[in-house]
């Protein structure tokens, strides 16, 4: 007698509008780590979810995933989302990647599906939840460099940067076990204030929030894990045990969100 078969979960991953080839044909991509850690870790299915703005069909994308990861990304949200000033003259922007994400976020959220959102995805998180953004913050007075190592080595690049404060008490500081923790840092932009939604988890030495949480509480809806780092622990889950302590947490969430939506039940918090 055969054995049920597993059905894995379905995890979008949100891709950016880039151009490749000799003539600069537009592609949707996402970079293989959010793949391999959703097929290797949270062992669920990669679903790429394509740029597609204000057309996309958010609703039946929610019907079908059991979980989201909104990736890292070279462009910054647009500034006109959060009544931000224009960003600085070659920055690049994906305006067809915020039409798509910021009512995925708020959907899902309300929904209660597993996010989990990860540099630009965090940024996103936070923006579409109502909080605003700082564009450079090395630009800013006593703020450290947060921006990518120009440096061809990917361990130099990826490497860990600095030091984060984990709230006590909060998500990741239970997750973790310690009161910080080192992390890579690969971004310009930066929480600026904070989406009301959302709870601070972690904090860089200069004050930059690092992570976030959000509550049903706060959100005012059925609110699951939904959770956002500005760092990467896509990069470096093989060798780093809370980053894939992190992908693990997820997909415990997913895991429990598909089985109460075939049983009509609600989803687990990160709480």
């Amino acid at each position: 007698m055969r054995s049920p078969r597993v059905v894995k979960p379905l995890i979008g991953i949100s891709c950016c509008t880039k151009q490749f080839g000799v003539f600069g044909m537009p592609n949707h991509a996402a970079s293989d780590t959010y793949v391999r850690v959703t097929d290797e870790v949270i062992r669920a299915v990669p679903i790429l979810l394509p740029a597609c703005g204000p057309t996309a069909d958010i609703e039946t994308l929610l019907d079908r995933l059991d979980g989201i990861i909104l990736t890292g990304s070279r462009s910054n949200v647009q500034p006109t989302l959060y009544d931000g000033p224009p960003h600085a003259e070659g920055t690049p922007e994906d305006p067809a990647r915020d039409g798509f994400t910021m009512p995925l976020i708020r959907a899902a959220v309300a929904r209660g599906v597993p996010l989990l959102a990860i540099c630009r995805g965090f940024q996103e998180l936070n923006v579409a939840l109502g909080g605003s953004l700082h564009q450079r913050l090395q630009d800013l007075p006593d703020r450290i460099d947060h921006s990518t190592p120009m440096q061809p080595a990917a361990g130099v690049r990826q490497g860990k940067a600095h030091a984060v404060r984990l709230t006590p008490g909060g998500w990741l500081h239970r997750l973790a076990g310690t009161a910080t923790l080192a992390v890579n840092s690969l971004h310009n932009q930066g929480v600026n204030m904070l989406a009301p939604a959302l709870v601070t988890e972690a904090i860089a030495p200069d004050g930059t929030i690092e992570a976030v949480r959000a509550t049903a509480s706060q959100a005012g809806s059925a609110t699951g894990f939904a959770v956002g780092v500005q760092w990467h622990p896509e990069y470096d889950w093989r060798t780093d045990p809370v980053s894939r302590t992190i992908f693990e947490h997820f997909g415990a969430a997913v895991r429990a969100y598909a089985e109460a939506a075939r049983l009509g039940g609600v989803s687990i918090a990160a709480d």
